[in-house]
């Protein structure tokens, strides 16, 4: 279960490890990943666990969640506290760079979430988060700025965003924000290598703001790092979290 600020998303495993169900819905009841509106998250999750469980013809009893880097311990209780009053016994919680490197495997590189409102980074070290931070720069940042160059609500803006046939002629719009990400990352990187004096041999983009064409080169020219993003980043965070749950 993983409640982001521009998407929640449910994945459900098998006993192997297996995505069998999942549904996403697009909500803003997180802000910078954080809860906002309990009621809001409660009754989407409710709704969308019960659709699942239609699909599957079973309940779905457990779940884990998980929350940013560097979030207060009474922030990441009320994430547990949504998972429990949708009706799931909550396994545990896990940190989102920890989640997604459950399925990436990265062992020394970076792993940057470009999420709605904030941009999660995380640097491994064999296999080991060592550095974290995030920052409130994301996908809702895109829509902000294509609202304003357009005159448009920033539901419309929103939905541009998202439409491919839309995306070659939004790049130059956006592209600054871009940048302001990639800069963001550059800067923690920089202050990990002063630190630790490791290489940062890696980038791989995962989160929904990673969809958009474009935004790996442009991290990857700031950088100098080879970037590259999974196919379906929206889900990699959320199949993580799931595989947690799992070993939970």
């Amino acid at each position: 279960m993983d409640l982001g600020t521009a998407y929640l998303v449910l994945v459900v495993l098998d006993q192997n490890r297996k995505p069998i169900a999942g549904e996403y819905q697009f909500a803003q009841v997180a802000r910078d990943g954080l809860v906002v509106d309990f009621v809001g998250a409660v009754d989407r999750l409710t709704a969308m666990k019960s659709r699942v469980e239609e699909r599957l013809g079973r309940e779905l009893s457990h779940a884990a969640s998980a929350y940013p880097p560097g979030v207060p311990q009474a922030e990441v209780r009320a994430t547990a506290n949504v998972v429990e009053a949708a009706g799931f016994h909550c396994t545990g919680l896990v940190d989102e760079p920890s989640a997604a490197n459950a399925l990436i495997g990265l062992q020394n590189g970076v792993i940057v979430d470009v999420g709605g409102g904030t941009t999660g980074i995380a640097i491994l070290h064999d296999g080991e988060v060592v550095y974290t931070a995030d920052e409130p720069t994301g996908g809702t940042h895109f829509s902000l700025v294509i609202a304003g160059a357009h005159d448009i609500p920033f539901e419309e803006a929103e939905s541009m965003k998202v439409d491919p046939s839309q995306q070659t002629r939004l790049f130059p719009i956006i592209c600054p924000v871009m940048e302001k990400v990639a800069s963001i990352v550059d800067r923690h990187v920089g202050i990990y290598k002063s630190q630790h004096g490791h290489p940062v041999e890696q980038l791989v983009l995962v989160g929904g703001t990673a969809r958009f064409p474009g935004i790996a080169g442009v991290l990857e020219e700031y950088t100098g790092i080879p970037t590259q993003v999974p196919q379906r980043p929206l889900f990699v965070t959320p199949l993580g979290i799931a595989m947690h749950d799992i070993a939970a």
